[in-house]
């Protein structure tokens, strides 16, 4: 394994950091969140057009750059470095994967070229509170009832001659206030043959209400939906779905592309913390080097330094987490935890050591402090990431039970581990 960068992806990494180095300090971030759109689409427009962003990990033949999920997770750390409020990872990391798994051909020729250059954002609409579970981040996604069980709550799906009508409402859905395509994850089939499906909805599709929602992290935007008689397109061929066999509450290919793209979002969301706990850090060296105190700089005490030599430690755990987790996707809730935890500690320490001023909900530590915290609300909780890692990986069970994620009838990788360690 060659864990070395290459040239390539230096040049992007350096690029990008220029060009968010002009464009994203903390005012024109704050700016930016709060309009309507929740980002500044002169300068979506430009990182589409320049550097390809959201095409980065989308196949040449529809328009993308054609670069592996990788270099998409390098430039989301340094997306994450500024707190860049876009439609970059609901776009790039959610809904084109999507589309690429599960789509028909015409619905991929469709829709990637589009996205690749800008032109068109997308949402993945799945209840908020179920995001993390619809991704099999923190449990598993078989079972239906994430997505409102067949019962009240959720969407529902209903076939007509026209095709699909949808009803339902779903809150907490990222930049779904102003994408332009939202694939909603919908019942169908009734309660005793419900199955959970994945729909396509324009965003101006009649029927569609959508507001943006008040978050605690304006950085990332959130907005909720109402779907009243709405036309939609199921995402897939429908004989295939037809034909495929239910899985305890889904339709297997959409319970399997909805994880695999949680293992690739994990490990994108992973470099993504790392690089906002690397930029508090060092916003916080820099303000120790410079504040002083009975006239020497603060920075030069011992327990200051023991500090941030703790969250020095942190950060780059974070990272080697997250390159590793880019290299071996199965490793992506873990990373995503780690990077998680020294978000949280680094954002927190940093408002501490930046004193009085730093208790101040304006400062601009906060804005790391509350991806932080959003980011662990819609994702995580930590414990439960890598409870259900470890749970994936068989640590906490008994020889030869078979765990959740490996089909009856074949080899338990767990039991196999097992015995090559006795």
């Amino acid at each position: 394994m060659d864990a070395a960068f290459t040239a390539e992806q230096d040049e992007m990494r350096r690029t990008l950091r220029e060009i968010l180095g002009k464009h994203c300090g903390p005012d024109e971030v704050k700016t930016a969140a709060r309009t309507d759109a929740g980002h500044d689409r002169e300068l979506w427009q430009q990182l589409s057009r320049q550097l390809g962003l959201p095409g980065t990990a989308i196949a040449e033949e529809y328009g993308g750059v054609g670069c592996t999920p990788a270099d998409l997770a390098l430039a989301c750390e340094e997306t994450g470095r500024v707190l860049l409020p876009s439609p970059l990872l609901a776009t790039a990391a959610l809904a084109a994967p999507l589309i690429g798994a599960l789509g028909t051909a015409g619905q991929r020729s469709a829709l990637l070229p589009p996205i690749a250059a800008g032109e068109l954002t997308a949402a993945l609409a799945v209840p908020g509170p179920a995001l993390a579970t619809a991704l099999a981040l923190t449990g598993d996604n078989a079972p239906g009832d994430w997505a409102g069980g067949g019962r009240a709550g959720g969407v529902q799906a209903r076939a007509d001659a026209e095709g699909w009508r949808l009803y339902g409402e779903v809150a907490q859905v990222l930049d779904g206030h102003s994408a332009g395509l939202l694939l909603v994850a919908a019942h169908t089939g009734g309660f005793a043959r419900a199955r959970t499906l994945l729909f396509l909805v324009r965003g101006d599709a009649p029927g569609l209400v959508r507001a943006r929602q008040t978050t605690l992290d304006e950085t990332r935007p959130q907005g909720r939906m109402q779907l009243r008689d709405v036309q939609a397109e199921l995402l897939g061929d429908e004989e295939v779905q037809a034909a495929e066999p239910q899985a305890q509450g889904g339709g297997t290919r959409t319970l399997a592309a909805l994880a695999a793209t949680g293992r690739h979002a994990a490990t994108v969301l992973a470099a993504e913390a790392a690089g906002a706990a690397g930029q508090a850090l060092a916003r916080t060296v820099d303000h120790v080097r410079r504040r002083e105190q009975f006239g020497r700089p603060i920075g030069s005490f011992q327990a200051v330094k023991h500090r941030l030599a703790d969250l020095y430690v942190q950060v780059q755990a974070a990272r080697s987490a997250a390159y590793y987790a880019a290299w071996d996707p199965e490793q992506g809730a873990l990373a995503l935890a780690q990077a998680l935890e020294a978000l949280r500690i680094t954002a927190g320490e940093a408002i501490q050591l930046h004193g009085g001023i730093g208790f101040t909900w304006e400062h601009d530590a906060h804005l790391y402090f509350k991806r932080a915290a959003a980011d662990e609300l819609l994702f995580g909780p930590v414990h439960r990431l890598r409870a259900h890692a470890a749970h994936r990986a068989g640590l906490f069970t008994a020889p030869g039970t078979p765990t959740a994620h490996h089909a009856p009838g074949t080899p338990d990788p767990s039991a196999t581990r097992q015995k090559a360690a006795v």
